[in-house]
């Protein structure tokens, strides 16, 4: 089999396969997509006029500072939770009989990391179609740059997601690892709260923190380099752009490398 059939097939195929199985289970689409839009809403809508945001018009209510955040939060619990598919596969069989083929497991990587980018995407696309809600108005040079920063956000989270899942052997251990990192990286990334604004401690945690120059990337792609995208902390378009596409090729060379050098945990 040539090289490049050996990388694309199994690659494409374990992606349509993650976006097949995703469509027939409506609990995940609705648990995925609802969560953090019913929190949206409520906190937003509760909180309304009564946040200020430092450095911005006082006119910016919480659900526009917040609609970020939210699609935030959609790009990390659908990618991250995504890969609980592995832990299933290598129960059931199905990854061990992908291991010994004869393919490339740096595609095995690709495929299943691409699948939760797909379905990641997908969900929060969906979501930009309540922009008009947070009163931000969407051009379509708008709409493009927030779909690739989406993208490569996605990315980011769906490569940690796979090296988390390929070495943990329960779901459960996965969702208390997990629960463990994500509520921190999502809470402390300035998606509900700016950072100006915290006490030293957060502000460093949230300098550290990669998610927070996720959010930062997406506000700016959103308001197109300016408005209340670039209000209340302090991260230039290259310096969020940048990190992103760091953490992207991190958590990638991570999976990679686990899938290739500890194979032998998927077998058992």
């Amino acid at each position: 089999m040539p090289t490049q059939t050996r990388f694309l097939r199994p690659c494409w195929t374990l992606c349509h396969r993650e976006i097949v199985r995703f469509a027939r289970q409506r609990s995940r689409v609705i648990g995925a997509l609802g969560t953090p839009l019913i929190f949206w809403l409520l906190v937003g809508f509760g909180l309304g006029r009564s946040f200020l945001l430092p450095g911005a018009d006082e006119t910016i209510s919480y659900l526009e500072y917040s609609y970020p955040g939210a699609i935030a939060a959609i790009l990390l619990f659908t990618a991250i939770f995504s890969m609980i598919s592995i832990i299933d596969d290598r129960r059931e069989g199905f990854m061990q009989g992908v291991l010994v083929a004869p393919v490339s497991r740096t595609s095995v990587v690709f495929g299943k990391v691409f699948g939760a980018t797909v379905l990641a995407v997908g969900q929060a696309a969906i979501f930009l179609f309540l922009a008009p809600v947070a009163t931000i108005s969407l051009s379509f040079s708008g709409v493009i740059a927030t779909v690739g920063a989406m993208t490569l956000v996605a990315l980011g989270l769906s490569g940690l997601g796979f090296w988390m899942a390929w070495l943990m052997d329960s779901t459960q251990g996965f969702h208390a690892i997990m629960n463990l990192v994500l509520l921190p990286m999502l809470v402390l990334s300035g998606a509900f709260f700016p950072p100006s604004g915290s006490g030293k401690l957060l502000q460093w945690i949230m300098t550290v923190n990669p998610m927070t120059y996720a959010v930062a990337l997406l506000r700016w792609s959103m308001y197109a380099g300016g408005g209340p995208g670039a209000a209340g902390h302090r991260i230039s378009l290259p310096m969020a752009l940048g990190i992103t596409c760091l953490f992207g090729a991190a958590t990638l060379g991570l999976s990679i490398h686990a899938a290739t050098r500890k194979a032998s945990m998927a077998l058992q």
